[in-house]
């Protein structure tokens, strides 16, 4: 609930702060407005950190410049054309843009950017209410001319002109949406849910990078699920990654099984869980929660009804991880996140073999080499795919983990398990068999490393015999 007085008492500490308050004076004796404005006057509201100064102004980039020159120790205008200059000012980063009357075009989320002459003007053009507050300096007035504070105490996101007209101008904040939903914990206003369910289908103007964007912000959240539930329900998921709607299965009535979209919200969210457990403090795992809610997309193409009422979906990881390939090609994604999210896709199942049957060394050891750099997300994800609610069989297959993590220590320990290699370098194997560089070295090394893999450290003498004897028996 959000209490208003300590809510004025926090955003007082702000305007006195050293980087606001210096600011504030050195803008006010040039005889131009400034204010606080967007997100830092919302969360200080609602008691959130404060990660964001961004201000607003009258005054234009030329003058901005010219006023914060001497108070800040670096100041940049990569964001010149747009009215925004950045500086930073008592150790702190600060962004301060010209009031801003932009239109749009209605073809591209691109604004013919216009400068405004009001704060009023410019607030009602942003996303929503609850963004749209500023805190007017150095005289510290709320400024809230769409009920944002109203909007704070209900919980609710809405836009602050209407929404068709706002998602029309910038698509993008259909998203954007989703995101807040997330994380704020707000509901999202009834006619702004059915707005985006009337233009979802132009979200297809904006670029894929920007799309991406505002994906992994929204996954970056505490509670993703409440914005990809917004997402799917609405339809603008099948827009942009049409996968993740596809996990709702039709259920047969003479086939039984999980229902696919609500375990893989329920993997996500545990996967955050065990991921804040294991790592606490650290930044959000984004390439890990992409693939908890990705992890699955291979069952609807591989669902098979069987006899009897079983549904099979055999090699599901494997078609899975191709289509998250595909898929997070299509949205820009770097080449390090999509080879780190079809990885674990692919070799999510792969532990669950572990639980029916005690594995050798050697499986152990490849179950590490096949891992690679992303054992520990490989961990997390496959603890948090147990979803059963028969606590028997969770609690077998969480001591079947603890097993085989206590198994991989013990290995890494004795053995140097993370390096993996032979005994022999691909420079000792040319020497020992008196050949240069080629496939052959390709394939010898290959066979010490299955010895590796199969029996552990052997020592490089021994090494140096099998690879002899096995070259003699090749030629």
């Amino acid at each position: 609930m959000l209490n208003m007085a300590e809510g004025v008492a926090r955003l007082d500490a702000l305007a006195a702060s050293p980087p606001v308050a210096a600011l504030a004076q050195a803008f006010a004796d040039a005889g131009h407005e400034l204010a606080l404005v967007g997100g830092p006057v919302r969360d200080a509201l609602l008691g959130r950190t404060t990660h964001d100064l961004d201000f607003t102004t009258d005054a234009h980039p030329d003058e901005i410049l010219r006023i914060v020159t001497p108070i800040s120790s670096t100041h940049w205008d990569i964001g010149r054309e747009f009215g925004t200059i950045g500086a930073r000012v008592s150790g702190e980063q600060v962004e301060i843009t010209t009031y801003r009357a932009d239109s749009y075009d209605g073809t591209t989320r691109k604004p013919v950017v216009a400068f405004g002459d009001t704060i009023d003007g410019d607030l009602v053009r942003r996303d929503f209410t609850v963004n749209a507050m500023a805190l007017h300096l150095p005289d510290k007035k709320l400024v809230d001319p769409t009920g944002g504070v109203e909007d704070l105490v209900r919980g609710i996101l809405r836009t602050p002109i209407d929404p068709a007209v706002s998602f029309g101008d910038d698509p993008l904040r259909m998203l954007r949406a989703a995101r807040f939903a997330s994380q704020l914990a707000f509901e999202v206003d009834p006619d702004t849910v059915a707005a985006i369910e009337r233009l979802r289908q132009t979200i297809q103007i904006v670029s894929a990078e920007r799309i991406q964007g505002e994906l992994m912000r929204l996954l970056a959240t505490d509670d993703p699920g409440r914005g990809i539930r917004l997402l799917v329900d609405t339809g603008l998921m099948a827009e942009f990654l049409p996968e993740v709607p596809a996990l709702r299965l039709e259920i047969d009535e003479h086939h039984h099984h999980k229902d696919v979209y609500e375990h893989s919200l329920t993997v996500l969210r545990q996967a955050i869980d065990l991921e804040h457990a294991r790592h606490p403090g650290a930044e959000p795992d984004l390439p890990l929660r992409l693939a908890a809610l990705l992890h699955d997309i291979g069952k609807p193409a591989t669902r098979k009804l069987e006899a009897g009422g079983a549904v099979s979906f055999h090699h599901h990881d494997v078609r899975g991880a191709r289509l998250a390939r595909k898929r997070l090609r299509e949205l820009r994604f770097d080449a390090g996140t999509t080879d780190t999210v079809a990885k674990l896709i692919e070799l999510h199942l792969r532990f669950f073999g572990y639980a029916e049957g005690a594995w050798t060394d050697a499986a152990v050891r490849r179950y590490v080499r096949d891992a690679g750099d992303q054992l520990e997300r490989l961990h997390i994800l496959t603890r948090a795919d147990v979803t059963t609610r028969n606590k028997r069989k969770a609690h077998m297959l969480a001591a079947a983990y603890d097993d085989i993590e206590r198994r991989i220590d013990e290995l890494a320990a004795q053995e140097e398990l993370d390096a993996m290699r032979p005994e022999l370098d691909g420079n000792r194997i040319q020497q020992v068999l008196g050949i240069g560089p080629g496939r052959d070295v390709g394939e010898a090394y290959r066979f010490l490393l299955d010895i590796r893999l199969d029996e552990g450290l052997i020592g490089p003498d021994e090494a140096e015999r099998r690879l002899r004897a096995w070259w003699a028996a090749r030629a």
